[in-house]
């Protein structure tokens, strides 16, 4: 009660000191901040949870412990989430864009520790996962739930949400241009004046906090080595190609890892899944982590670093050995990560995918100067970094401006850009759809940045449909059915039984010439005047759908049905009023 009153004073002050525009300029800052801080939390934990585990321990035949470690950070994330949390929610951005789309922009308040936590149990033991999408997941929680709690509306609360996102990006890379573009790109935040500097501020709020706290051996940036060549574009061309095909085989693998998991069990997940990660980071420990430090390596060249492994036999000086050990990398970091996730692991797939593409690159043009030219692998891997993650994410710009930023200038930007939308279009050739926006597509509950569709996910059937339509029973004469008219304002009306099933509509344009006559109203029946309807709308059906079967039918009302049973009336004039109004609601400035 205390709590309460306290809330409504401060309710009342804000009101008269303090603008709206101004009220959110300084909560973006605040979300900002926290974003930052939350990237910094989980980051650091997960970098001296790694120190302690391999403390004087090299990947060798005797180190059996990063076997067992995966399984153990699994199985801990499980308990936590299931016996401890007991809500098993997603932490990945997929079930923030839902939150966006149908939850109001409002997601669990537990997320803003839950995701911190998973994110260390599953990264600090070693799961091939990045923590990304768990410290944006906490992040954006931190906006919305302070949205919810000072009432703010939807399109405030969304954009809090975002600013928290965009907060939790800038710290993690350092990149505060590259967390705008997220925020618009991958969470669909439409960019006008009203977002745009909430937004900056958050951006720059939680780049501020990694200049203060974070060290340099948790930063992910590199220093250019070699410049651009022009005469190398053709190269560039074709890993573009190279690397949409990778974002395609990555894609791939993790929807079926998914839907294989689907139909397991819990506990045989972590078993099976422990125990097939724990072999793959066993034989090739790079897999380790989110595996920024091999990607350093990879840039740097010291291949010898990349290349520890736990197979006991003297190959390691072999050329074919190397294509082998760095093509296996690339193949089973999807898997790897795929069942981190699907095994009960909080994690996301933004550093797995900087890693597929570094890679990538790096084979790619290490393959070019086996021919005889000279090419920059540095460059090269830098440049298939932004080709994976544009292609695996759907996200050209996003893509460009991180890996542009992380470089601390604009020198690759012409190689960034031809790469990131060859690879981004090569991938939709394949596959329309993202990891994070694939289930969300195919159920309908999928917002874009095209404002119909925008605005058909966002409408709620139950809003629109009206029940004052007055019902008559199927067995009714027509003296019964003229007093009902005398008693509606509606000029249809539903024909039912006595269970509620709908058997027809009777309009009185059909039935006016013969309402006056009293010779007719024992002798015709309803079951005689009514018609069927053009169409039926039920409970299930999207808004789109909807639309559809108004426009196919050209009808002016439809009726709404449940397993048959009469529900009410859709008409065309409320759909469109709804419609109007919500367009306002998410796009007025």
């Amino acid at each position: 009660m205390i709590k309460k009153t306290l809330l409504l004073r401060f309710f009342v002050w804000r009101e008269q000191h303090i603008s709206q525009r101004n009220f959110i300029l300084i909560l973006s800052l605040v979300v900002g901040l926290a974003g930052g801080l939350v990237a910094l939390t989980l980051k650091s934990s997960v970098f001296y949870l790694h120190e302690l585990l391999l403390k004087n321990k090299g990947f060798d035949e005797y180190n059996l412990m990063i076997f067992i470690y995966p399984f153990i950070g699994i199985t801990l994330t499980f308990i936590f989430i299931k016996y401890i949390l007991r809500d098993p929610v997603k932490h990945n951005i997929a079930s923030i864009l839902y939150s966006i789309s149908k939850r109001n922009s409002l997601l669990e308040a537990h997320k803003i520790f839950s995701s911190i936590l998973g994110g260390i149990l599953t990264a600090g033991f070693g799961g091939s996962i990045g923590l990304e999408s768990p410290i944006i997941s906490s992040g954006a929680s931190i906006g919305s739930n302070m949205g919810r709690l000072l009432r703010l509306s939807y399109k405030e609360v969304t954009l809090l949400l975002s600013c928290g996102a965009a907060g939790a990006i800038s710290a993690i890379f350092h990149t505060p241009l590259a967390a705008i573009v997220f925020a618009i790109e991958v969470l669909l935040i439409d960019l006008t004046r009203f977002s745009l500097i909430p937004l900056l501020i958050a951006s720059v709020s939680g780049a501020i906090v990694t200049n203060v706290f974070f060290q340099d051996a948790i930063l992910f940036e590199f220093v250019l080595k070699d410049p651009y060549q022009v005469h190398h574009t053709i190269f560039y061309i074709l890993l573009g190609v190279f690397t949409g095909l990778v974002s395609v085989y990555f894609s791939k693998v993790f929807f079926k890892v998914e839907s294989i998991s689907n139909k397991i069990t819990d506990f045989r997940k972590i078993f099976i899944g422990g125990l097939i990660l724990g072999l793959m980071i066993f034989l090739f420990p790079p897999l380790y982590g989110e595996g920024y430090q091999i990607i350093k390596a990879i840039f740097a060249e010291d291949f010898s670093k990349v290349m520890e492994t736990n197979i006991n036999f003297s190959l390691l000086n072999y050329h074919w050995f190397f294509y082998f050990f760095f093509i296996s990398l690339l193949l089973l970091k999807a898997f790897a990560t795929s069942i981190t996730i699907m095994s009960g692991g909080v994690g996301g797939i933004i550093a797995p995918s900087l890693f597929t593409g570094a890679i990538a690159g790096m084979l790619f043009s290490h393959s070019l100067n086996l021919l005889g030219l000279n090419i920059s692998e540095s460059n090269f891997a830098l440049v298939g970094m932004a080709g994976v993650l544009s292609g695996v994410l759907h996200a050209p710009l996003t893509a460009i401006f991180l890996i542009a930023e992380t470089t601390k200038g604009y020198e690759l930007i012409v190689p960034l850009m031809l790469t990131t939308i060859i690879s981004f279009v090569t991938v939709k050739i394949f596959e329309p759809n993202s990891i994070f926006t694939f289930q969300l597509a195919k159920s309908g509950e999928l917002i874009t940045h095209h404002k119909d569709k925008a605005v058909l996910t966002f409408m709620k059937l139950k809003s629109v449909i009206e029940t004052d339509f007055t019902t008559v029973h199927v067995d009714s004469n027509l003296k019964e059915l003229v007093k009902t008219i005398t008693q509606s304002k509606r000029n249809i009306f539903p024909v039912i039984d006595d269970e509620g099933i709908l058997n027809g509509i009777i309009l009185m344009d059909h039935i006016r010439e013969i309402m006056f006559d009293t010779d007719m109203y024992d002798s015709t029946m309803v079951s005689n005047l009514m018609i069927l309807p053009p169409s039926y709308i039920g409970l299930n059906d999207t808004m789109k759908d909807v639309i559809e079967k108004f426009e196919s039918t050209g009808a002016w009302n439809l009726p709404v049905i449940d397993n048959a049973k009469y529900i009410g009336m859709v008409s065309k004039s409320k759909l469109f009023s709804a419609y109007r109004n919500l367009l306002l609601e998410i796009s007025d400035e």
